[in-house]
């Protein structure tokens, strides 16, 4: 085995050398995705916190139809303006984000008690319009309640009658466990970066060497070919295990720092959970590496192997979408799926649930398993001449 340490110090020690490539792969990722993370929750909620406090302007059509809610409105700090001659037209143009509809019949459906129907022209699908429209909702919902209570108390009615359920929550969520709801995007981002962080070395250890026409001498020498591609691909999986520690201990800094306020949750990440997210990753980083070493060797030049890389970062990408649309809840057969299981065991680790050490087992074993076979193919790859001059 002299000879797959031989290959596996020869290339980490050139890629450390191609110092610009090397921050690309494995320090751009902890450095980066962080910054991106925390500036985009200081953005989002300064914007959010900025359009909740400005002064509500609605425009109101028919206001002389229910001259008591407009009181109401303007009371609760709202400005009414004139509605435009085409409510429609100036939501869908977006002159203006919502707009209050008085029909004329509201006056006569009020005197005789019926709902009285007030209509809130908007568009949802417009994430600009979706805070001023809670906004509205909301004081609509407290001058409605209000006005039900005094019915029901000139009607000698307790108000209390019309709520015969009072819903009491019993919140058994933890501040850890709601941190998860910040940190949904860490298994995508974990997933990422395992396999970016030795995307280059794969790529430049295997096509790279044959565009340069360097692969044939080093063949030449009395080695297994087999322990020379394990060689690239260990140094491979090295670089991208390093990528991976930087961005999890970059992201147990930077999390504290989001702008959490008085949400209650915790998003710090305790060092047995930091050891099982490592765990739990590190077979991927194997089945990554074992993947970008057999295609950059199975491409005929580096531009080749470059288009390809494109397709594997959907790879990683698919699971994650799913468990972000679709949240499931953890199964034992839902372990044996590689990548799946990894973001379903790192959202418990978060969340500080206690992690079935079955599940565990089941998910490293599956994911170094494939790991391995792509590892096979790779190895065997260089025993056949037409993959290695394929120039």
């Amino acid at each position: 085995m002299s000879g797959l340490g031989t290959v596996y110090k020869k290339e980490v020690r050139e890629n450390l050398r191609d110092r610009r490539s090397l921050f690309n792969s494995v320090l751009l990722g902890p450095i980066l995705f962080p910054i991106l993370f925390i500036g985009l929750a200081y953005f989002t909620s300064s914007k959010q916190q900025e359009r909740a406090e400005q002064v509500l302007e609605v425009p109101v059509a028919g206001a002389e139809h229910a001259p008591n809610l407009i009181s109401f409105l303007e009371q609760q700090g709202v400005v009414i303006q004139t509605a435009p001659e085409d409510p429609l037209a100036a939501v869908s143009s977006q002159d203006v984000e919502i707009i209050i509809r008085i029909p004329e019949q509201f006056v006569e459906q009020w005197r005789t008690g019926k709902p009285a129907v007030v209509e809130l022209i908007a568009d949802p699908s417009r994430r600009e319009s979706d805070i001023p429209l809670q906004r509205v909702r909301g004081l609509l919902g407290a001058y409605a309640a209000q006005i039900g209570q005094l019915r029901l108390q000139l009607r000698g009615a307790a108000p209390a009658l019309q709520s015969p359920i009072m819903i009491r929550d019993v919140d058994l969520s933890t501040p850890q466990s709601r941190g998860m709801l910040v940190m949904i995007m860490l298994p995508y981002v974990l997933m990422i970066t395992a396999f970016t962080g030795g995307m280059h070395l794969a790529i430049d250890s295997t096509a790279g060497e044959k565009e340069r026409k360097s692969l044939e001498p080093l063949l030449i020498n009395p080695v297994p070919r087999w322990q020379i591609m394990l060689g690239k691909m260990s140094a491979t999986a090295t670089y991208a295990f390093a990528s991976l520690v930087l961005t999890l201990l970059a992201f147990r800094v930077a999390f504290p720092l989001l702008p959490t306020g008085a949400l209650g949750v915790d998003l710090s990440i305790g060092a047995e959970a930091l050891g099982g997210i490592l765990l739990t990753v590190a077979p991927v980083v194997v089945l990554a590496a074992a993947m970008l070493t057999t295609l950059a060797a199975l491409a005929k030049s580096l531009r080749e192997a470059q288009s390809y890389m494109g397709l594997v970062f959907m790879i990683p990408m698919i699971p994650s979408l799913i468990f972000m649309v679709n949240p499931m809840k953890p199964e034992t057969w839902m372990m044996a799926i590689p990548m799946f299981s990894q973001n379903l065991l790192i959202g418990e680790f978060v969340r500080g649930e206690s992690v079935s050490l079955h599940w565990l087992a089941i998910s490293m074993g599956s994911t170094l398993l494939i790991g391995l076979g792509f590892a096979a193919v790779a190895a065997n790859l260089f025993n056949r001449p037409r993959i290695v001059f394929s120039n």
